[in-house]
């Protein structure tokens, strides 16, 4: 069964006070449908949204004005042709929304806000919270109140939701799924605030197809390099985890050990900064087991199914990650291989994807 692309699934917005089949709740898919393409393209025309969408260009306009009302679309400055009057883009306010993502990790907790285009404007870390299933979170819940405190009073005004992105041992062999739902649940009763729940390693792959690299792909095999490498498959965007989901040890965990051993420092290993010069004399060969395994899995996929892409993503150094990238192009003809650009937790930015998309976006 497929995960959920964007989870949970989407509410109508919190302006539509209509239900059922009718004009409003209609006009509410159509806005979304006008807010999609923006993502997808960053500035377009009404006559570009009618073309795409088939709508009419009275309804074009009228629901652009009314977005534009709102505060989730701008006018981008006049563009002149060679015949006729200047057409004006359209254009997504980075100011019309704001999303909190929260990855809990295995050594740290990550928080970002991110607005509506998806740009990084605050990130730290936090101290690890315990997540005991028998108990009522209490120390969770703290975390993300106090996350939520932390914000700018203009940002929690438009707050779409906090996304919070979770690693399957959380669930302490628990149907995922039904775990991640409870949660959902008893964080919103006594927070107050819309929560979204997904998966840490979808919840990456998500925020890649929705604000990074992988954002103009359709078909692609998506990895994340963490503490373990772990694989989504990604046709026609719906992400696919399988029935057991893709988890390599080849990862910075064996990275740490190796390092250890040697009696290198491991500091750097786990922190944001970037920096892992002091490894370069023992990082490559572990850059060539990460790509045997990548490569293996391809293999092992191209029974199945035929795609050229591959998206690596990892809070790891870039450098490192288009050094593992290239190794693998040049060991596996016809694939591209291409590092994602969510910077600097990509399963936090991909947890505060999920608010947006849910509330704004078309499936």
């Amino acid at each position: 069964m497929p995960d959920m692309r964007f989870a949970p699934p989407n509410p109508l917005r919190i302006a539509d006070r209509a239900t059922g089949l009718n004009a409003v709740s209609v006009r509410s898919y159509n806005e979304r449908l006008v807010l999609s393409l923006l993502l997808q393209k960053e500035a377009t025309t009404r006559l570009e949204i009618g073309e795409r969408t088939g709508l009419s260009a009275q309804t074009v306009s009228v629901l652009v004005r009314s977005l534009e009302q709102e505060g989730l679309v701008a006018k981008g400055p006049a563009q002149r042709g060679r015949i006729g009057p200047p057409t004006v883009p359209i254009l997504l306010n980075p100011e019309g929304a704001f999303s909190v993502g929260i990855s809990v990790g295995k050594r740290h907790t990550d928080l970002v806000l991110i607005d509506f285009v998806g740009e990084v404007r605050f990130h730290t870390t936090l101290a690890h919270p315990r997540m005991d299933p028998d108990s009522n979170h209490s120390e969770f819940l703290e975390t993300i109140r106090g996350a939520i405190a932390m914000l700018p009073e203009k940002a929690r005004e438009r707050l779409a939701g906090v996304g919070l992105a979770l690693a399957h041992s959380e669930t302490n062999g628990r149907d995922e799924e039904a775990y991640f739902r409870a949660l959902q649940d008893e964080i919103e009763a006594q927070l107050g605030i819309s929560l979204f729940i997904q998966n840490d390693i979808t919840a990456a792959a998500s925020g890649e197809s929705m604000f990074g690299v992988a954002k103009p792909l359709t078909d692609y095999m998506f990895f994340y390099l963490g503490a373990k490498l772990h694989g989504r498959l990604v046709l026609n965007h719906q992400i696919y985890k399988g029935n057991s989901p893709l988890s390599f040890d080849v990862g910075i965990d064996a990275l740490e050990t190796e390092l250890a051993s040697h009696g290198k420092p491991l500091g750097p290993l786990w922190d944001r900064s970037g920096d892992w010069s002091a490894y370069q004399d023992l990082i490559e060969g572990w850059e060539n087991r990460v790509v045997e395994q990548l490569r293996q899995s391809l293999a092992g996929l191209s029974q199945f199914v035929e795609f050229g892409t591959v998206v690596l993503s990892s809070y790891a150094p870039q450098s490192v990650c288009q050094a593992i990238c290239g190794k693998l192009e040049r060991s596996t003809p016809g694939v591209v291989a291409i590092t994602g650009n969510l910077k600097p937790s990509p399963k936090a930015v991909g947890a505060a994807s999920l608010p947006l998309s849910s509330r704004f976006m078309v499936e």
